[in-house]
């Protein structure tokens, strides 16, 4: 996957695991099973509304809270193509990295992209386009064996890719 263009969710700061997969859900490990309450505790509406494809943005902090690989399991597993986030939660980051969730750091497009614009990201260099206002932005761009990683649908696959 080199590039993602879907409809924008729109979050604020300190987006919690708690509330990205709450608790309760947790006795489950299928991806299905967890994206079918993705978001439930902030978004009761996320799970009926996301398309394959549509794009998380969301300001400070996002995936803060327990170190849960559920959390990024079940924002795949619901079609987000990616997260675009001030800063992320640093064990967010590295679990959604190691499951292939595609995310990216970037300080200015959350303050420049609103609930339900169509937002573009070319994930070799960064490039976050607003396509409904026209407006780009310079996220943070994968390093290539992070891309690697990605495309290989999770940290797992690409080790045993490399078999």
């Amino acid at each position: 996957m080199k590039a993602a263009k879907g409809t924008v969710f729109r979050y604020g700061d300190n987006v919690d695991t708690d509330v990205i997969i709450p608790a309760r859900y947790l006795n489950s490990t299928d991806p299905k099973d967890l994206a079918a309450h993705c978001m439930e505790d902030i978004d009761k509406e996320f799970v009926n509304k996301v398309q394959a494809g549509d794009i998380i943005v969301a300001d400070k902090n996002f995936g803060c809270g327990s170190s849960r690989e559920h959390a990024p399991i079940a924002i795949k597993a619901a079609g987000v193509s990616c997260v675009i986030a001030k800063s992320f939660a640093r064990i967010f980051y590295r679990n959604s990295i190691n499951i292939g969730l595609p995310i990216i750091e970037c300080e200015d497009a959350p303050d420049n992209i609103s609930a339900g614009d169509v937002v573009s990201i070319d994930f070799d260099t960064g490039v976050i386009t607003d396509e409904t206002t026209g407006k780009t932005f310079k996220g943070q761009a994968f390093p290539p064996f992070m891309q690697k990683i990605i495309d290989s649908e999770g940290l797992v696959n690409y080790i045993n890719s490399k078999e």
